[in-house]
């Protein structure tokens, strides 16, 4: 039996479908978390029944992606069980009563029972099971309260007695039996409410988001630099002297050896330069990206457990709405910047083929990752802040002036933003240590494969004499238009492969401040990674991302080459 998990965005489906199926998945405070569906089991008896988590959706006349997809599955269901928000009933009952209409079974799972107490707020579970004709569960899907009795009544699901309505009475029903059914006190303005207040206000939202981003990038970089100081005198400590082993075994030299250990320097090994498979490609991602990975994906999920990014959105609405795109595209940005990956598929949050082409654009282009960021910063960071901040400024603009630029010239609408703002909540750890987990398990199993080719690449390359060859070809470019050496054509090659590692190259070759720079800004820009590109190529297609590809080389050189006359015309 195939059973559908159906719901309002932001009601705790996905918490649910994790609670019933034991499955894996990332549980966000945020609508659009779920635009594909994900699929479970749930043992119940001796019968299997497969669950499926549908993307949430207010209705069943679809008016975005994933409410398309939605409405598309019902058919396809046999049981529905529907998530409602009991602190905001009457809204959720709209779709709970479109469902009902369907003639498909139905449970109610009356979830976030808790926010609903705190609230004041009682609900006559009896009263609305009774009005419905439906099976209703009181549930908090986050603590696991009355997920047991929500499995034993899935049996008891069944259709509805309500007769075929228009859109306008079924508010006005929801309406009605909302009044039946809940008591909700008269209560004076609370904390979160000026919180709520403030976080949205037109001058002091701005501020307050400016002051949020600021400590949230501020940690980021001081924890992950006290994760990474921690995780390199492991790597020194146990390591090395394994590594340095192997190397006496090897005899310090030979193609096996530069691929496995890499170029000793100065007769030792240097785990950021001598880029072998077992010391360089195993210390960038564990030692100096993952701890930066982790401080981002830390502060992002408090964010999203808390309800702030939503907020965060309708403060940035108003600037992106000049690049085209609405002020929720604010989440995908945030995610690529902890990988691009994730950020290009939250996309498809966004109603419009432009706003997906323009937020892919911009992620691809002007959002570099954390991994990439963390070896930027490592390499320019030495030098003080002046080329970092030249670095981000150019980013800035690009991003500010691209997304004009495409929203000026592409076809096609951009909506209007839409959302229901969640109230603020106090993490839920247990749900946000395991959201914390997926995602730098995700980051290590797609990441470090990679690490480990490019590095391999390179020594190959290196040893065949390609990178030479290369850098020869596109001389003119590399030297000539960037001021760049020769041998930074070998990091273009390995961009494509993996960002950080590309990055990690440039350190080897001696270049100067004004150099760096350039050479930071050119491989930020480029080709994204091979793990972005082919999903670039799903959620785009083959025309999008020609069109994609064709921006790129066009922004590469003209600012790779703009900030290398820039720089010697100001004497940096």
């Amino acid at each position: 039996m195939r059973v559908l998990l159906m719901g309002n965005p932001n009601v705790g489906k996905s918490a649910i479908f994790s609670r019933l199926t034991g499955s894996h998945v990332v549980v966000s405070n945020y609508a659009g978390t779920t635009v594909e569906y994900t699929r479970g089991f749930l043992q119940l008896e001796e019968r299997e029944l497969e669950v499926i988590d549908v993307p949430g959706t207010y209705d069943l006349e679809p008016t975005n992606r994933a409410e398309a997809v939605a409405s598309e599955m019902i058919a396809g269901g046999e049981l529905i069980i529907n998530v409602v928000d009991a602190s905001h009933l009457e809204r959720s009952l709209h779709l709970t009563l479109q469902l009902l209409l369907t003639g498909k079974p139905v449970v109610v799972a009356l979830n976030m029972w808790d926010e609903a107490q705190k609230a004041g707020i009682t609900i006559d579970t009896a009263r609305l099971e009774q009005l419905l004709g439906v099976p209703v569960v009181p549930t908090c899907a986050l603590t696991g309260d009355g997920m047991v009795v929500l499995k034993s009544r899935v049996q008891e699901a069944r259709s509805s007695s309500l007769v075929s309505e228009n859109g306008a009475s079924l508010w006005q029903k929801a309406a009605e039996i909302s009044q039946k059914v809940q008591k909700a006190p008269e209560r004076a303005s609370t904390f979160r409410d000026k919180l709520d207040h403030t976080t949205v206000h037109p001058v002091l939202g701005p501020v307050f988001a400016l002051f949020v981003l600021l400590v949230s990038f501020g940690f980021v970089a001081y924890f992950g630099n006290f994760l990474h100081e921690m995780l390199e005198g492991v790597f020194e400590l146990l390591w090395l002297p394994v590594a340095a082993w192997i190397s006496g075994l090897m005899g310090g030299a030979g193609m096996l050896h530069d691929i496995l250990i890499g170029t000793l320097i100065d007769g030792e090994i240097h785990f950021e330069e001598s880029f072998g498979l077992l010391t360089t490609g195993l210390y960038i991602p564990l030692a100096v990206v993952l701890p930066y990975i982790f401080s981002f994906y830390l502060v992002l999920s408090i964010l999203e457990d808390i309800g702030y990014l939503p907020r965060l959105g309708v403060v940035v609405d108003a600037l992106m709405q000049r690049l085209g795109i609405h002020g929720l595209s604010i989440v995908p940005m945030m995610l690529g910047i902890g990988c691009n990956v994730p950020g290009v598929m939250a996309g498809r949050m966004l109603e419009t083929r432009k706003e997906r082409f323009i937020v892919g654009t911009l992620i691809a282009i002007a959002v570099p990752c954390m991994a990439q960021q963390a070896m930027v910063i490592g390499l320019l960071g030495q030098a003080g802040l002046s080329g970092l901040a030249i670095v981000y400024g150019t980013l800035f603009v690009l991003w500010m002036v691209m997304g004009a630029i495409m929203n000026r010239f592409l076809k096609g609408e951009s909506p209007e933003m839409l959302i229901d703002l969640p109230p603020y909540r106090m993490p839920y750890w247990e749900s946000l240590w395991k959201k914390i987990y997926m995602r730098m398990n995700g980051f290590i199993r797609s990441a470090l494969p990679y690490v480990l080719l490019g590095v391999f690449i390179v020594n190959l390359f290196y040893t065949l004499g390609v990178i030479g060859y290369i850098s020869q070809v596109f001389a003119p470019v590399i030297t000539g238009l960037f001021g760049l050496p020769g041998e930074a054509g070998g990091a273009l090659i390995v961009g494509f492969l993996r960002k950080d590692v590309a990055v990690g190259m440039l350190a080897p070759l001696g270049m100067e401040l004004n150099q760096l720079i350039v050479a930071s800004v050119v491989l930020m820009v480029y080709f994204p990674c091979i793990a972005t590109f082919v999903v670039l190529f799903k959620e785009l297609g083959v025309r999008d991302l020609l069109k994609l590809t064709l921006i790129m080389i066009l922004v590469v050189v003209i600012t790779g080459g703009g900030l290398h006359l820039l720089l010697q015309a100001t004497g940096f």
